[in-house]
């Protein structure tokens, strides 16, 4: 009978010692994955961006997109030579699910024209770090690099340098939405009757024209100039900036290189359109530039779904 109740003393004790480590389990107590130092929490990753692969870089531009851009392809007779114009070439790259890329190169008569088209899809390898975050922060690392100028009320500048000039105060954008620069009273007279076109007094008065006539057209020079600067882009993607720069070769044509960049998630794509003319002394428009590359930029910002 001794026998018989040591071995029973023993169990208890043992079952006592089971329900002292798990009792806690019932009333409040965390259990055992929660994070060290933080109790009740539990790891979690950051999220993962939109995008888990890449387009086909040399079938995201159409083949009017690319004549628009491109004019010397409507001039190519060969058939052959046609079709690999307007298939582009690959970019070099190691992993297509991080980085694809395609380029054009066609020469007209008038000008030679390059066209490349970028895409990287970034990735964060830091759990507490989203893949949009990374992505953001090696988009303003680029912004930062390109330079761009800082916008002020002044408007000064010109576009293709990728650096402001000394402010000029009759291409200040602000005086195209003022009166005119001169202060004397008949000045501003003329300029609202000739704004509002309902003062045949005012409109037929030699002063008035010649007052108002100048500072409207230097207005309106200035405030377009203002617009073709290197500048953040507010209506493309997550976020997004444009770059024109004019290279500054004396012996041979210029070139002009206008960047469009913008980022959709965890993708930025870049937009790298070049221009040289043909002959020496003639510079490739900027707007128009400016304006074919923004509308790639758009359609493809588009096609991504951005």
């Amino acid at each position: 009978m001794q026998r018989r109740a040591y071995v029973s003393g023993a169990a208890a004790l043992l079952a006592a010692l089971l329900a002292g480590c798990t009792g806690g389990s019932g009333d409040g107590a965390q259990s055992d994955n929660s994070n060290p130092g933080q109790p009740g929490t539990a790891s979690q990753a950051a999220q993962p961006g939109r995008y888990a692969t890449l387009p086909e870089p040399c079938g995201t531009v159409g083949d009017k997109a690319l004549e628009e851009l491109l004019p010397g392809l409507r001039e190519l007779t060969d058939e052959a030579q046609r079709r690999k114009a307007y298939a582009g070439e690959a970019t070099l790259t190691y992993d297509t699910d991080r980085k694809v890329g395609c380029r054009w190169k066609v020469e007209s008569a008038n000008a030679t024209d390059h066209l490349l088209v970028d895409f990287e899809r970034i990735v964060s390898y830091d759990n507490s770090v989203s893949d949009d975050s990374q992505a953001e922060t090696l988009f303003a690392s680029r912004r930062s690099a390109a330079r761009l100028p800082e916008p002020s009320a002044t408007g000064s500048g010109t576009a293709g340098t990728g650096a402001p000039e000394a402010p000029d105060p009759s291409s200040s954008p602000s005086s195209a939405a003022s009166s005119p620069a001169e202060p004397s009273d008949s000045s501003d007279a003329s300029g609202s009757s000739d704004a509002s076109g309902s003062s045949p007094s005012s409109s037929s008065s030699p002063s008035s024209d010649s007052d108002s006539s100048p500072s409207s057209s230097g207005s309106s020079s200035a405030a377009s100039d203002a617009d073709l600067r290197p500048r953040v882009l507010e209506d493309l993607g997550d976020e997004a900036f444009l770059d024109d720069v004019l290279s500054s070769s004396g012996s041979t044509a210029k070139e002009r290189t206008v960047t469009v960049a913008f980022r959709t998630s965890n993708v930025i794509v870049t937009i790298q359109y070049a221009e040289q003319p043909a002959a020496v002394g003639v510079e490739p428009d900027s707007e128009e530039m400016q304006d074919r590359a923004r509308e790639l930029a758009s359609r493809l910002a588009e096609s991504l779904g951005g």
